[in-house]
């Protein structure tokens, strides 16, 4: 796993296509870390995610898992502690975060990218639980966010059937937010990345977070906490200027803050 920092972007690169981008502890312990240097770098402003080869993650490591014998229990158990704490880290930080899906995502892959904020897929790319297939149950938060993004009549359907969405079928199912050719993924994702970077990036992160939020309480907290943070956004320099800039019908001078 590759990270860097451009012009505001945190750019993460799985580099391990020779196994598929495989969910293991030391690719867990990454991304853990990752997320970690995410939260407290100031110069992030907007993160891109993306894998190298034909695979974006094919899910847990079912290889490392058949070689640790009568320990694989407690190796996953383990592992589990980056993973999950990597996905907690990902939902609570108020950066974007976009994928950028070639080839396919399936088990932990598609856990994984289903915790994005937004998601980029090539228009070959498949789509699969396959928990069931191995004669495991998910994990990698797939059962708070997949059924909360296509319903759980749909999540009962792809856990229980292992049934392989299409790119296209992704998309109207509301597990993905746009397809494009495969050989444009990488750089649709910075793309999208950079853009949300590039605009009133504290506003930006903290509409997110206004979000998932609203999702998970009822009416009055969700009307509180959308009160609180719209008067803190308000006190900062992206919000006077926006506000001036409709008002003076001219093009906003966003700095992130």
């Amino acid at each position: 796993m590759t990270y860097g920092v451009r012009n505001g972007v945190a750019h993460i690169r799985f580099t391990r296509p020779e196994g598929a981008n495989a969910v293991n502890p030391a690719f867990s312990a990454d991304l853990r870390a990752v997320m970690v240097a995410i939260e407290f770098d100031a110069a992030v402003k907007a993160v891109s995610v993306t894998a190298e080869g034909k695979v974006f993650c094919a899910g847990g490591d079912l290889k490392l898992f058949y070689e640790a014998g009568p320990n694989v229990p407690s190796l996953a158990s383990d592992m589990l502690v980056d993973y999950h704490g990597a996905i907690y880290k990902m939902n609570s930080i108020p950066k974007p975060f976009v994928a950028g899906v070639r080839g396919a995502a399936g088990g932990a892959g598609l856990s994984l990218m289903s915790a994005f904020d937004l998601v980029v897929s090539g228009e070959s790319a498949k789509y699969t639980m396959a928990y069931t297939r191995a004669g495991v149950t998910p994990d990698g938060t797939s059962s708070y966010f997949v059924a909360r993004h296509i319903g759980l009549r749909r999540m009962l359907d792809l856990t229980l059937t292992n049934r392989v969405l299409s790119a296209v079928e992704a998309e109207s199912w509301g597990l993905v937010n746009r397809v494009v050719p495969d050989d444009d993924v990488d750089q649709a994702t910075a793309d999208l990345a950079q853009q949300l970077a590039d605009g009133p990036a504290w506003a930006t992160g903290h509409a997110k977070s206004v979000v998932y939020h609203g999702y998970e309480h009822a009416l009055q907290a969700a009307g509180e906490y959308e009160g609180a943070v719209i008067a803190q956004a308000m006190c900062g320099h992206d919000g006077q200027e926006g506000i001036a800039a409709f008002a003076e019908k001219r093009k906003p001078n966003f700095t992130g803050q």
